[in-house]
């Protein structure tokens, strides 16, 4: 853990949060460098079974600090060396990643938001692309994630009109999946993540590579990414509990293997 980064583990979550709330957690080059450091961790640690990324204080993340990205430098080389690598981790995670999206999200910080599985929303969250209001274009994966989340038209008009996105607007057009009163919100999605995490995770690494690959695939190729990750799922301890469990009409206990 470094000084930009909290981390807290509690039944086999993990919470990752970007700790510089005096500027609402906007992404300096060290934060980005702490992030890919906990995102890698986790992926090789068998005790946590889903992770929950949020921001401290009163926001999520305003995107990059710009006094610390270098505009004026070679910012492509900044964006594949500090930002895609975060992007990565999050995508690669062999288990569920969930954002807990408190305040505001925009730019970068929209896009780490996107690359999770999901997003848990404030009632009293905003999201603003952000880019293309000081005269730049996405990145961090945002122009990637964006348009299968919500449509081509609708990431257009996001775009070229840089406005606000409040929690209702945004769960309506795909770009959050649960918003969660302001009031309770922290422990709220510390306990939507937690129930995650009693679920069969092992199974859940294998869904969420299904759908990550599902947009690229072609029908062929997904249904026999599907035998091979059903084959899988079979010899796992947590199918043969979670049959068992359906045969013996009680709740089932996932281990994760």
């Amino acid at each position: 853990m470094g000084k930009n980064v909290l981390v807290d583990f509690q039944d086999g979550v993990l919470q990752i949060t970007m700790n510089r709330p005096e500027v609402l957690n906007a992404l300096s080059l060290e934060l980005l460098e702490e992030l890919r450091h906990e995102f890698e961790d986790a992926a090789q640690n068998p005790e946590v079974r889903a992770v929950l990324f949020s921001g401290s204080g009163r926001g999520f993340c305003a995107g990059a600090d710009l006094t610390s990205t270098r505009i004026g430098g070679d910012v492509g080389e900044v964006i594949e060396r500090y930002y895609n690598p975060v992007v990565r981790a999050i995508v690669g995670m062999p288990k569920p990643v969930l954002a807990a999206v408190n305040g505001v999200a925009s730019g970068a910080g929209l896009s780490l938001a996107l690359a999770c599985d999901m997003r848990l929303l404030s009632s009293s969250a905003v999201l603003t692309l952000g880019f293309t209001g000081i005269g730049l274009v996405m990145d961090a994966g945002c122009s990637y994630f964006l348009p299968r989340l919500i449509g081509r038209g609708r990431a257009f008009e996001l775009a070229y009109s840089g406005r606000r996105i409040e929690a209702e607007e945004a769960k309506h057009l795909g770009l959050g999946e649960v918003v969660l009163e302001a009031d309770s919100f922290s422990d709220d999605a510390w306990a939507y993540t937690r129930r995650v995490a009693m679920g069969p995770t092992l199974s859940f690494a294998s869904v969420k590579e299904q759908l990550n690959r599902a947009e690229d695939n072609d029908f062929e190729v997904q249904l026999a990414l599907e035998v091979k990750l059903q084959r899988r799922a079979v010899a796992s301890e947590d199918a043969r509990e979670g049959m068992a469990a359906f045969l013996e009409k009680r709740l089932p206990k996932f281990c994760g293997k």
